[in-house]
């Protein structure tokens, strides 16, 4: 790609006015991104000219009217030739025109500057890879399952998958006698337990009750007392009337 020359400034004449800053203008009336033609809005005529020059800066000569070629006069423009100084930080002002640009679009045309996908979830394992507690009734219903539905596991023959569940499912018919014995046994030792439980539960509440019990709690809990009229207990707070009160005006 060719490389973008700057507009060469054919004369050295200026309008003998202070140098423009750019620093004193609106940040919208001007143009100096980097690779693009720098332009500015004419102090004097407000139309968007180009900015002449590689070190120098210069306001391109023009006229007042767009239309000498319709025959109006040619009446040069006072701002010509204007030398422009470049005092801004272009990256911040670049910056700060995008925000500008990006808050002006609609909202259903704005786009991030990077897009996020979400993520498409990850295919399920198959059954015979899931890593699960096996016994047999779930071996037998995960072979049946794949079976009924897989087309290369006809008769004696198995796919990969057909035959890992295969020997899963044969795997799990041996080891079930271990398992009932296992079971069984745990069964007895909690009834064992149990009943221990049952022989010790009367010996440890004797000691309760030698220890926090006694003739004074079983005297207290059988002592009633009759209270006096219109008394209440502690726990139940001031005695309130049953009755509306009638006030006389």
């Amino acid at each position: 790609m060719p490389r973008k020359r700057p507009g060469r400034v054919r004369t050295k004449n200026t309008n003998r006015r202070e140098a423009l800053k750019l620093s004193s203008m609106a940040p919208e009336d001007f143009n100096v991104r980097p690779g693009e033609v720098k332009s500015i809005a004419c102090p004097d005529c407000r139309t968007w000219r180009r900015i002449m020059g590689d070190t120098v800066l210069k306001i391109r000569e023009h006229c007042i009217s767009d239309k000498v070629a319709e025959g109006e006069k040619h009446v040069t423009c006072p701002g010509s030739d204007q030398l422009v100084v470049i005092d801004i930080d272009v990256r911040r002002w670049q910056a700060r025109q995008n925000r500008l640009l990006r808050d002006a679009m609609p909202q259903e045309n704005r786009r991030v500057a990077q897009q996020f996908y979400k993520p498409l979830p990850a295919p399920a394992a198959p059954v015979s890879r899931i890593k699960a507690e096996v016994t047999l009734e779930t071996a037998r219903q995960s072979y049946l399952a794949h079976r009924k539905g897989c087309t290369r596991c006809v008769g004696g023959q198995h796919c990969t998958d057909g035959g890992i569940l295969a020997r899963r499912y044969v795997l799990a018919l041996n080891q079930e006698p271990a398992r009932r014995e296992t079971r069984e046994q745990l069964e007895r030792e909690e009834r064992r337990e149990a009943r221990r439980q049952a022989q010790r539960w009367p010996a440890v509440r004797s000691r309760q009750w030698a220890k926090h019990g006694g003739a004074a709690v079983e005297t207290a809990n059988n002592q009633c007392r009759e209270r006096a009229a219109g008394a209440v207990s502690a726990y139940r707070g001031p005695n309130v009337p049953l009755e509306p009160l009638r006030i006389s005006v």
